[in-house]
């Protein structure tokens, strides 16, 4: 076991279907930049999300946690604030790939951005169209919605977390689970290409420190909370650890359905940190010793980085100021576009800032990653996240630095 200074673990638990959509080939290039970089004035930076469908709910603070990084970068007065005004366009993906396709030509096409936050699981159904026709608009995202054109570095993406190598087995799960006593885990999964390959990473992992995958079902469906059957599964297996690549939803009826059957073993998650969970009162009585992954250094870390964070986003109507996922996500994409605009100069044009970004190696999402995500490459030497467990009404690091692992040969 090795604990470092590092935040770098990708998101495993990509919930997006691998779709793939483009629009037809008379449509208008992107090419706008509402307003551009040059001689100041308003850049128009859209936003692409779940306004609507099952997914809208959550997806609303991706929108609060950008506009949370964008408001405490022109308090701050920081680098480009005193040249520039950020308007924030919205797009709908109507959780689906083809509303993310739609909702990319809009902006483009109609509200002629500058730049473009994805946050969004369906955003492979745009990556085409946006690294294709679009390619001269900037775009900035979490990399965890299953598109395979975040892998390219030559191209207009820039993301804003690791890249998910679902390639690459790592030592870190394998040796957390085993630290925390696990000799028999059980793996979940969506019936989703992402999340499946990250169940699989997950437990060659497990596997390669030596431990019984008990039960593997891969195939529950996006959001779903019918989990009769998968409790049956971990209990007759007799696993006394559950690892998953889902969203917290079907994980909360998942630990409901297991503690209802006397189950007491280790349940790790790798969503469900934040003010959403902690602002439902029976899901915080159901999620009780529940260990929760986070990419990031948590804010109950209390970094410089992280009050930053936590303060910007108390303003925005947060009141504990720990970040969701979607609200993280929004924060992060901001972050590294203002990162950009810093680096190539505030009158930057979009290809100058595609081409100053798609050399940067020392962004760290202004401290909160503790070593910087690079944009020239996607190899990734660690794999690493930081733990916690919801005690009471908080969350409790395990420990104040992450856990790391390397490559299995």
């Amino acid at each position: 076991m090795r604990r470092r200074g590092v935040a770098l673990m990708g998101m495993a638990c990509a919930t997006a279907l691998v779709l793939s959509a483009c629009g037809s080939d008379d449509e208008e290039s992107g090419g706008g930049g509402g307003g551009g970089g040059e001689g100041g004035g308003t850049l128009k930076v859209g936003i692409l999300t779940s306004l609507s469908g099952p997914a809208a709910t959550a997806a609303q603070g991706s929108i609060r946690g950008a506009e949370a990084r964008f408001a405490a970068y022109e308090e701050a007065g920081e680098g480009c604030a005193g040249d520039l005004d950020f308007e924030l366009v919205q797009a709908d993906d109507t959780t689906s790939a083809q509303g993310a396709l739609a909702g990319a030509q809009k902006l483009v096409q109609q509200d002629d951005v500058f730049s473009i936050l994805t946050i969004s699981p369906f955003f492979a159904g745009a990556a085409p169209y946006l690294t294709g026709q679009a390619a001269d608009v900037p775009v900035f995202g979490g990399a965890w919605d299953g598109a395979d054109q975040w892998n390219g570095e030559d191209n207009n993406l820039f993301n804003s977390g690791v890249v998910p190598d679902y390639d690459t087995v790592y030592t870190s799960y394998g040796d957390f689970f085993e630290e925390q006593g696990a000799t028999k885990v059980a793996g979940i999964a969506y019936v989703s290409p992402s999340s499946q390959a990250g169940l699989e990473a997950g437990l060659a992992s497990i596997e390669n420190a030596g431990l019984d995958v008990a039960y593997t079902n891969n195939s529950v469906q996006f959001g779903s909370t019918d989990v009769g059957p998968l409790v049956l599964g971990i209990l007759d297996s007799g696993a006394d650890a559950v690892y998953t690549t889902i969203n917290f939803d079907t994980s909360l009826a998942l630990v409901a359905g297991l503690k209802q059957a006397g189950w007491e073993g280790t349940f790790v998650s790798p969503t469900g940190y934040g003010a959403d969970l902690l602002a439902s009162e029976p899901a915080v009585q159901i999620g009780q010793g529940v260990i929760f992954s986070n990419a990031f250094t948590p804010v109950e870390v209390g970094t410089e980085a992280t009050e930053q964070m936590k303060t910007a986003l108390q303003a925005a109507g947060n009141e504990s100021g720990i970040p969701g996922f979607y609200e993280s996500q929004g924060w992060f994409g901001a972050d590294l576009f203002l990162y950009g605009l810093e680096q190539a100069g505030c009158d930057t044009d979009q290809a100058n800032l595609i081409s100053t970004l798609q050399e940067t190696d020392d962004w760290d999402g202004n401290g909160l990653y503790p070593t910087p995500v690079k944009q020239s490459t996607t190899a990734v030497d660690e794999q690493c996240s930081y733990y916690l467990t919801l005690e009471g009404d908080g969350f409790v690091p395990l420990s104040d630095e992450p856990f790391c692992g390397d490559p299995v040969d």
